[in-house]
Parts: C-alpha cells; sequence; structure tokens
C-alpha cells in the first residue's frame, strides 16, 4: 500500500514536481496551497487518490484546517513536506509590515503550525521534511528576513527532531539551492529584481553564472529521505 504524503506549497514549483513523482510512483498525494485552483489543477491532472486543500501555512486555523478534512479519508499520514515559502528580496528599511509578516509567519511559523497539526496523524515510521535555502549559509544582500526564517527553520527542525525521535518519527531539513522551472517567474517589480541582481554582483554572486538544477532533477532525494530504513536518521541533506 502506498504512502500518503503531505506537501505544502504544491501549485507550483518544486512543491508540484514533487506531487507529480510521487503519484507516479503510487502513493497518495495530498496537495495544500494558497490558491484553491492551483493545487486543484495539480490534483486533477494526477487523479484520485490525489486530492488539493485551500490552505495558507501562515494562518494557524487555515494551517489547522487541511488536517481535519483529511482525517476524514486518512486517519493516518506518512509524510509531511513543509515547502511553501515566501521568498522576495527587500532591504529592511524599506520593509512593509506585511512583507516582514508574509515571510516570517509562511516560512517559520507556517512549518510549525503544519508540524503540529501532523504530528498526531504520524505514525511509526513517519517523517517531516522541512525545506531550508542555501541562503542561511550564502550571504545574499537583500533577504535578511528570508535568511533569518529560514535559519530558524533548521535550528526549530533540530529540537523537533529530538523531540519526535523517541515515537520514531524522523526530521529532516533538506537545505535547497537555486531551481527553475519552465515558465515560473520570480514575480517581483522588474526594479526590485534589478537592485537585487546588481547588489549581488556587488557582493560577488553573480546570479547569472551560479549553478542551478531544474525542479524535477531533485526529486530522487525526497525519495530516497523517505524510503530510509526506519532505523536511520538523516538529519540534515544539502542539495547543490
Amino acid at each position: 500500500m502506498g504512502k500518503t504524503i503531505v506537501i505544502t506549497g504544491a501549485g507550483i514549483g518544486l512543491g508540484r514536481a514533487l506531487a507529480r513523482r510521487f503519484a507516479r510512483d503510487g502513493e497518495a498525494v495530498v496537495l495544500l496551497g494558497r490558491t484553491l485552483t492551483k493545487v486543484k489543477a495539480v490534483a486533477d491532472e494526477l487523479g484520485a487518490p490525489a486530492f488539493a486543500v485551500a490552505c495558507d501555512v501562515a494562518d494557524p486555523d487555515s494551517a489547522r484546517a487541511p488536517f481535519a478534512a483529511l482525517a476524514e479519508r486518512h486517519p493516518r499520514i506518512d509524510v509531511l513536506i513543509n515547502n511553501a515559502a515566501v521568498y522576495e528580496p527587500f532591504e529592511v528599511a524599506q520593509a512593509r509590515d506585511e512583507q516582514i509578516a508574509a515571510i516570517i509567519n509562511t516560512n517559520l511559523a507556517g512549518p510549525i503550525y503544519c508540524a503540529r497539526s501532523a504530528i498526531p496523524m504520524l505514525g511509526e515510521g513517519g517523517a517531516i521534511l522541512n525545506v531550508s535555502s542555501e541562503s542561511v549559509v550564502v550571504d545574499f544582500p537583500m533577504l535578511s528576513l528570508y535568511q533569518a526564517s529560514k535559519a530558524g527553520l533548521e535550528k526549530f527542525n533540530q529540537a523537533l527532531a529530538r523531540e519526535l525521535d523517541p515515537r520514531n518519527i524522523r526530521v529532516t531539513t533538506v537545505r535547497a539551492g537555486p531551481m527553475y522551472e519552465e515558465g515560473k517567474s520570480s514575480g517581483w517589480d522588474p526594479e526590485i529584481g534589478m537592485r537585487f541582481g546588481m547588489a549581488c554582483a556587488k557582493a560577488g554572486l553573480d546570479l547569472m553564472t551560479r549553478p542551478i538544477s531544474h525542479v524535477n532533477s531533485v526529486t530522487d532525494v525526497f525519495r530516497a529521505l523517505i524510503d530510509l530504513p526506519p532505523d536511520v536518521r538523516v538529519p540534515h541533506v544539502s542539495i547543490e
């Protein structure tokens, strides 16, 4: 019998690539996303038993609701992949309240809210995979809040792993480098994008020549982590 895998931010990018991969492998995929039309389109593409639920992980009530709905279909889940994130460059002095709140609440509080709801449904041998970023160790300009949120997520991951180890639930940080997907754009204001690129170049980070992988290419890493024997722990993986 296949695994039940819950993926946040599953409407586009890495989340969608993971949903497609696991559905192809015969798993039951649950797609969570802030925009229902996006995740529903992916679920419709994949067909049953995949299904989509609207979920803004930054909101605690919205993060609870999908797991309550899921319990009616799958009282037990096997894997939670916390992939949803907000990635936007800005300087702190010019940051709007909603920018700060969106990044901290989505990137840090969101995985905590989802883990809290998922833990009672995860049986022995279950897994939580939290997607982090290379920006934790690479000093990109204009990404202070993004870097801080992902660094906080990694520290949370370490503590959660200790907490859940007696229950034989594995917790892994997957620190990922840049990835691309055809047709996906940043959605940033062009002026902000240009300022970010220039600031990176000034800091010795040429975004045009830095290596980048396709979202489909990294799904094997997540597959391997999910398929590990239950007595094996991999607390951290970096994908470059």
